[in-house]
């Protein structure tokens, strides 16, 4: 029979929706029934495309017996974190500060008021690795309640203390000699011949990446763009990527990028959509290029849902098997192939008789570029093609906002520079979706699935970036519309999420939990703070306002002393700094639609300035403070260049438009 999750709306609650563990939601029914019942909290955290939660489910939470002992002594709650980061946020850090390692699953065991008193991640069915079992666990939590409750409800209370300490951010300009030292301090750590960041397991650097593209522009420091191109290309030609359908797994377990864990995120995605457009704007380089386009293939085609937002992820698993769907052997190449393109495929793709992966399978790497580029095109289109005959990874096609923000301002940058329309278009109708569905009473949901918005609350990184999403929009189309959502986002910002006492993830107004969570450091998508003071920093250049670059200004200085200790953990805040020096460039290209205003506009958008905005359109255009006041030129379309509050004469011709923006 169906548990209490079978009405849930998120695809991860609902994956265990059949387990024999009589699973809550969390909330205040849950917790009302521990404290009437006098048994503490088991809160299991996870998410819909994680590996070892998937093993540890079909483990023990589909196993009666251990299912038995879970309902007999504890309210077993379960948690999605990516729909909940909050309460995620809370409990990790609790784990990290009991264990000195996180991760998921998230298994942690509270007193019925939610404050925590053990702590842990997976656990196996037996004894493994030093590890105890899961049920040991279970019966060493049930008899500590039992017996020894003052000694349990003490350290929940010190735990509770010691997480709800917070971080001091001392104030301090991110000026160019911070973030010359920021360049210092990544080179110490660069891996010069394989790409990346100190050792395996490595994950995408994609602020990093971004920060370090945005500094050589700057700066002309040839450090920054070799770290950042090495690094790139070596993702794009590993096995992290998809040589067939596109789009990047989320980390390499080995640091030659290899071997992935085979999820795909759209954040991760997102983020590396538009660093690899950044690195062909900056260099040309054509196989960045080619890895964009793929990439916003790979959104458009496996992650849009029929609402017009974006899917979370795909799975790390099919049917129970990692990497079942991606990888092969040489048999399998011939067999689809045929005998002369399959070895030939075996060697372009590196698919060897050892293998790469598990049981003499490969994954697929493009280490070099075949000469026969037509071949390779019509060989990936055959493999594609008979891998879609395969089982296929499960999605999870709930639309979480923030991530959908930054598919929008990917997409929006990868529409405007290349010229897929499609790209816009799709960007236009999730930003729609959001507006329509997430946006309730003026405050953002975190979620909706199946275009119905879920009930929990947008957090810091919500507001920020979707309005980074929606600023990307607005210079895309021209469109006021989403220049005056994005404000309406940072409002709130300023009102909720900003008082005396410095920063938080949450409102104001928000569920209080054991303690009100802050997490300054970027993760696999930037920080709420960072998020948030890139976009204020964005739209104060594009809607005039002195306010929001002041407080997007104070949120990157709160962040300067992490920027120093800590450049991988604020590669967004280091960005945004970069940003910050350069002014940043404003162009506004008034006139109507034509070829002169094209070339214009193509010149300006080709501008790899930090944190430079464009907008292009119709003098006096509705809703785009950028063009007002600023007409033609002897009836010709001009091009207006301002930085840091100094503009200089408009141009005509863009031959004066580049020398203008590089001066200015």
């Amino acid at each position: 029979m169906p548990n209490r999750l079978a009405g849930a709306t998120s695809p991860y609650l609902l994956q265990h929706a059949d387990n024999p563990v009589d699973w809550r939601e969390w909330g205040e029914q849950a917790f009302a029934e521990a404290r009437q019942r006098d048994v503490p909290l088991l809160i299991s955290v996870g998410y819909a495309a994680c590996h070892w939660c998937h093993v540890m489910a079909h483990e023990s939470f589909e196993d009666a017996a251990t299912a038995a002992q879970m309902n007999e002594n504890f309210v077993c709650i379960k948690v999605d974190r990516e729909e909940r980061p909050d309460v995620d946020n809370v409990y990790m850090t609790a784990t990290q500060a009991l264990t000195g390692q996180g991760g998921w699953p998230m298994t942690v065991f509270a007193t019925p008021d939610g404050r925590p008193f053990y702590c842990g991640t997976y656990f196996p069915p037996r004894p493994a690795h030093g590890m105890p079992a899961f049920r040991q666990v279970l019966a060493a939590m049930a008899d500590a309640w039992r017996d020894q409750r003052d000694d349990v409800e003490a350290a929940g209370g010190r735990v509770a203390a010691a997480i709800s300490s917070r971080l001091q951010l001392e104030p301090s300009p991110v000026s160019a000699e911070v973030l010359d030292r920021t360049v210092d301090a990544l080179e110490g750590s660069f891996d010069a011949r394989r790409g990346g960041f100190d050792r395996a397991p490595k994950f995408p650097p994609s602020m990093v990446l971004e920060f370090l593209l945005r500094h050589a522009a700057r700066t002309g420091d040839e450090r920054a763009l070799s770290m950042a191109r090495r690094t790139l290309e070596a993702m794009a030609r590993g096995g992290i990527y998809d040589q067939l359908a596109g789009g990047f797994a989320r980390y390499s377990v080995d640091a030659d990028w290899v071997v992935p864990h085979f999820e795909k995120m759209l954040y991760d995605n997102a983020l590396l959509l538009r660093v690899y457009l950044h690195l062909w704007r900056a260099t040309g380089e054509q196989w960045a290029r080619r890895v964009a386009d793929e990439t916003a293939g790979f959104l458009l085609r496996d992650l849009a849902t029929p609402e017009g937002g974006f899917a979370s992820a795909l799975d790390a698993d099919t049917e129970g098997v990692e990497g079942l769907t991606y990888v092969w052997t040489p048999a399998q190449l011939v067999e689809v192939l045929g005998e002369d393109d399959g070895r030939w495929a075996a060697d372009v793709f590196e698919v060897t008789a050892a293998g790469t992966f598990e049981h003499g399978a490969s994954t697929l790497q493009l280490l070099r570029d075949p000469d026969d580029a037509a071949r390779l095109t019509e060989v990936k289109a055959r493999l594609l093609a008979a891998r879609a005959q395969r089982p296929q990874p499960a999605r999870d096609d709930k639309v979480v906002t923030a991530w959908n923000g930054l598919a929008i301002a990917a997409l929006a940058e990868h529409g405007v520079l290349t010229g897929a329309p499609g790209s816009i278009a799709a960007a236009r109708r999730a930003a729609e979706l959001l507006a329509g569905t997430h946006r309730v009473d003026g405050r953002l949901r975190r979620v909706s699935r199946d275009g119905v918005a879920g009930a929990p609350a947008g957090v810091l990184e919500d507001y920020g970036d979707l309005a980074e999403g929606l600023l990307a929009l607005h210079q895309a189309t021209g469109e006021g519309r989403w220049l005056q959502l994005a404000g309406e986002l940072l409002d709130v910002v300023a009102e909720q999420f900003a008082d005396a006492d410095g920063w938080h993830d949450t409102a104001a107004d928000a569920e209080a939990l054991v303690h009100r969570p802050f997490d300054p450091a970027d993760g696999p998508a930037p920080s709420g703070i960072a998020a948030a003071a890139g976009a204020a920093v964005t739209y104060a250049a594009l809607a005039g306002e002195p306010r929001h670059s002041e407080l997007g200004e104070a949120a990157v200085n709160s962040l300067a002393r992490l920027v120093e200790r800590a450049p991988r953990a604020a590669g967004w805040a280091a960005a945004i700094g970069e940003a910050l020096l350069a002014g940043p460039l404003e162009v506004a290209v008034s006139g109507p639609a034509g070829a002169d205003r094209e070339a214009l506009a193509a010149a300006a958008r080709a501008s790899t300035s930090p944190g430079a905005v464009v907008v292009v359109g119709d003098p006096d255009a509705d809703g785009v403070p950028l063009l007002a006041d600023r007409p033609l030129v002897g009836g010709r379309a001009a091009a207006y260049v301002c930085r840091g509050f100094v503009c200089s004469a408009p141009v005509t011709d863009v031959s004066a438009l580049s020398a203008a923006m590089s001066s200015s």
